[in-house]
């Protein structure tokens, strides 16, 4: 076992503190990452407040990791040390089910996915993330950082971008395509960018125009403010596809009547709070209310790939670990222009 400094919550809603945790030792498949950077999302805060449901303490969280490896173990053919990797949302699965067989492990339906954090492992030890200064992840759950990005936008690639990403390419996001994004934050202007390299006319869907300028130089096509009501009387039956990514509960129906016939509104963002929703707004128009998670791993390395050939990287404000409980606290008011990151050489 290594022992490394890490950032974690001791309890439900408690202050992250600097700590100590023990990484397994490096085995035969195993990669050692020494982690460069770690985005923050908004996906920890939900699951260091209990905002998911009962959680696992002390908690490190961090699935937006970007590093350097530095030991691989001898049955790893994948990678070596000093190669530029990252790691996502998931650390393990069954590998043995359909969905993990199809390449679609985040979905498994065997043992489950494994978490990076949050989570336990087939060890039967916690799993720990990226708020600390090494990982060692099996090299089935590893990606390749392609040299055309910088590990400090790439990180959150791992779970912004590859959460936008998977949608777009399911529901053909691409020329020809109007799609609308809803809400411009730290997945949202990931949707915008992706959006637009891969074709599509994108429009922004925000609660005012503040930061519409930011959209527009990101991509997008168009901007409209949700809190005016004209907005959704314009634009009604306009898109293919809206990609909400939004963590607070909306008035879906008014949503699905932006929507064409047979259009797909997808879900990436997650309230914490149940949705109600008369269905006459599905009926009518063949239209779909979807959901989404993050993609594959095959699926991750295909995006990371493609940002590095469109120059796509996420638009970061680099902190440092002492500053992880006020970035939580201005993620929650939208003050974070358009992902914060963490320098892990702090911790």
């Amino acid at each position: 076992m290594t022992t490394v400094a890490a950032y974690a919550a001791p309890a439900a809603k408690a202050p992250l503190e600097r700590t100590t945790i023990e990484r397994r030792e490096v085995g035969t498949y195993d990669v050692l990452i020494d982690i460069k950077f770690a985005g923050i999302c908004h996906s920890d805060i939900h699951q260091a407040r209990e905002g998911w449901g009962e959680a696992i303490f002390p908690m490190v969280p961090g699935h937006e990791i970007a590093g350097v490896v530095s030991e691989v173990g001898p049955g790893v053919t994948k990678f070596a040390v000093g190669d530029r990797v990252g790691v996502g949302c998931m650390v393990d699965s069954c590998r043995e089910c359909e969905n993990c067989r199809a390449g679609e492990e985040q979905y498994c339906t065997g043992s489950g996915m494994v978490g990076t954090y949050n989570a336990v492992g087939k060890d039967g030890e916690p799993t720990y993330g990226g708020y600390s200064q090494k990982i060692v992840v099996d090299e089935n759950y590893v990606l390749r950082i392609p040299d055309g990005l910088s590990l400090d936008v790439a990180a959150p690639l791992l779970c912004a971008g590859i959460t936008t990403y998977a949608p777009l390419k399911h529901w053909n996001a691409g020329p020809g395509k109007k799609v609308a994004v809803l809400g411009m934050g730290g997945l949202g202007h990931m949707a915008v960018k992706l959006a637009h390299a891969l074709g599509a006319e994108v429009t922004v869907l925000s609660q005012s125009l503040r930061k519409k300028d930011d959209g527009l130089k990101l991509g997008a096509d168009h901007y409209y403010a949700t809190s005016d009501p004209a907005t959704f009387e314009q634009l009604a039956g306009t898109f293919d596809l809206i990609v909400s990514t939004v963590s607070a509960p909306l008035d879906f129906g008014a949503y699905l009547g932006l929507l064409r016939t047979d259009g797909a509104l997808v879900n990436v963002g997650a309230p914490e709070e149940p949705i109600s929703l008369n269905l006459f707004s599905l009926i009518g128009g063949r239209k779909t209310l979807a959901g989404s998670m993050i993609g594959g791993i095959r699926q991750t390395q295909e995006m990371l790939d493609f940002c590095a050939a469109h120059g796509i990287g996420a638009e970061i404000e680099l902190i440092g670990a002492a500053e992880i409980n006020e970035a939580y606290e201005r993620v929650l008011n939208s003050d974070v222009r358009y992902r914060f990151v963490i320098d892990t050489a702090t911790i």
